[in-house]
């Protein structure tokens, strides 16, 4: 064992008792080579975070650039800081009205809790509806609106007055009344099994919370910044949300989080009392820059376009009698196995062949795969032609 590992075996705190363990050396597009040079083609981005590749010459750049100019100064909102004014003014001209005004954060667990809570000060009302299989954070407000109980359990009691629905289901929205301050939902299910609901279904949710008062909250953590085929995923439904939750892909690979809204409801934050949702780190100003890069490439290489290109290739080519069903949208999609110890054995197996995928937190018989948006179309191929030996190898291990 290598000192390095002994280092994180001992002093850095783990997520689960058998982590993957792979020593990192470094990564570049849509590659991460490890410690003795063993390179790994990655098909998650780091959970849909790397969606340009993996160290972008134009990120990198304009990290170097901020870092030569000032790093923290002081807490968000009080200084005019260039990276996160430009930012802001870049992100809201890719919205559609009203979703204009910014408030950065460090995370997407962050966004959420921002989010939450402008919607209880706005419309001074305490009950939220969120739906059964969701995943929105892991912090206390972001857990409670989690629809995983087995999650939850450990932590209870959370935040009161949140009431669950079934995902997808129409008729279960009449449950949301004049006393929800809002409804959070993701327009594609990430963590519980990539699940993209009806048309119908979407719009019939901005049309239950626009007649009862409710602000309807889009997470677009996973799906934003072009991964399902579109910038946002909302566009692909015909509506939009009053307030829209970002982080992964948006900060370019540096940390960043954000919740959008209307001028008129983020104006809820500002006063009775002032200061009543501050942060000290959210809107980092190398992160902001780099995220600012990482938009300008995706626009300028049309790289929603390319999301779908991606899952037309997997789609065609990921054919397997153990495969039930192919999940999801542009470059996030699930690979819904017949078994999820043969899902567990295929992951490892494509690990073993140099292609890293994975699971999602609530679906443990569904291979992710999410590469960056910029994976050339000859290593995406040679990823799945990897993903179905390792399939095949699985298959007649499973049934000798």
């Amino acid at each position: 064992m290598s000192s390095l590992q002994a280092s994180f075996r001992n002093h850095v705190a783990w997520t689960s008792d058998s982590p993957l363990g792979l020593e990192v050396e470094r990564a570049e597009g849509a590659e991460i080579v490890l410690a003795g040079g063993q390179r790994i083609i990655d098909l998650i981005s780091g959970i849909a975070v790397s969606s340009i590749g993996h160290a972008n010459a134009e990120v990198r750049r304009a990290i170097h650039e901020q870092v030569d100019r000032h790093l923290h100064v002081m807490v968000y909102g009080e200084f005019v800081i260039r990276p996160q004014a430009e930012f802001a003014e870049l992100l809201a001209s890719a919205l559609p009205e009203p979703l204009k005004v910014c408030y950065f954060t460090n995370s997407g667990t962050e966004a959420t809790e921002g989010a939450l809570k402008l919607a209880r000060k706005h419309t001074r009302r305490t009950r939220m509806v969120a739906f059964d299989g969701s995943y929105h954070g892991d912090t206390l407000g972001s857990l409670s609106v989690t629809g995983r109980e087995v999650y939850r359990k450990p932590f209870e009691p959370l935040v009161p007055g949140v009431t669950f629905l079934p995902f997808n289901d129409v008729e279960a929205l009449q449950e949301i009344d004049d006393t929800v301050a809002c409804v959070i939902a993701e327009p594609i299910q990430g963590e519980g099994g990539i699940h993209v609901p009806s048309d119908e279904w979407v719009k019939a949710l901005r049309v239950r919370c626009s007649a009862v008062g409710a602000l309807l909250i889009f997470d677009e953590i996973q799906t934003g910044f072009g991964r399902t085929g579109s910038m946002f995923a909302f566009e692909q439904f015909g509506v939009v949300p009053d307030v829209v939750t970002f982080a992964k892909a948006m900060g370019g690979g540096m940390p960043l989080g954000a919740f959008v809204s209307s001028p008129e409801v983020m104006a809820s934050l500002r006063r009775d009392p002032p200061l009543n949702h501050v942060t000290t780190f959210g809107g980092h100003p190398v992160s902001c820059a780099a995220a600012t890069a990482a938009l300008r490439v995706l626009i300028r290489d049309e790289l929603p376009k390319r999301a779908r290109l991606i899952e037309a290739t997997v789609r065609s080519r990921l054919r397997h009698e153990r495969i039930r069903e192919i999940r999801g949208r542009g470059a996030m999609l699930g690979i819904e196995l017949d078994d999820s110890g043969f899902a567990a054995d295929v992951v490892r197996r494509c690990i073993d062949n140099g292609v890293l995928v994975g699971w999602t937190l609530h679906a443990d018989s569904l291979v992710r795969v999410a590469p960056p948006l910029t994976i050339p179309e000859t290593t995406l191929n040679a990823a799945l032609d990897r993903m179905l030996s390792a399939l095949e190898a699985a298959t007649s291990h499973s049934h000798p």
